[in-house]
């Protein structure tokens, strides 16, 4: 019963540091989006150099030419 009494006021105390939390402030956004931009450019590069594009071909290619 001891350590059903101290999950239950761990797990109220970790409610309530939740609680306490306000979330993100507005440099922390900004950051986000920074970053979050950053890498879909570089993903959007990467996806659309002739290597990868060729090897996508490539892929669909097959898929699609599978015997039934």
């Amino acid at each position: 019963m001891k350590i059903g009494k101290r999950l239950a006021g761990w797990w109220r105390t970790r409610k309530a540091a939740a609680r306490r939390d306000a979330g993100m402030s507005t440099t922390e956004y900004a950051m986000g989006t920074i970053a979050a931009a950053g890498f879909a450019a570089v993903l959007y590069k990467v996806l659309t150099s002739g290597a990868v594009t060729k090897a996508l071909e490539s892929v669909i290619g097959k898929a699609l030419d599978a015997p039934f």
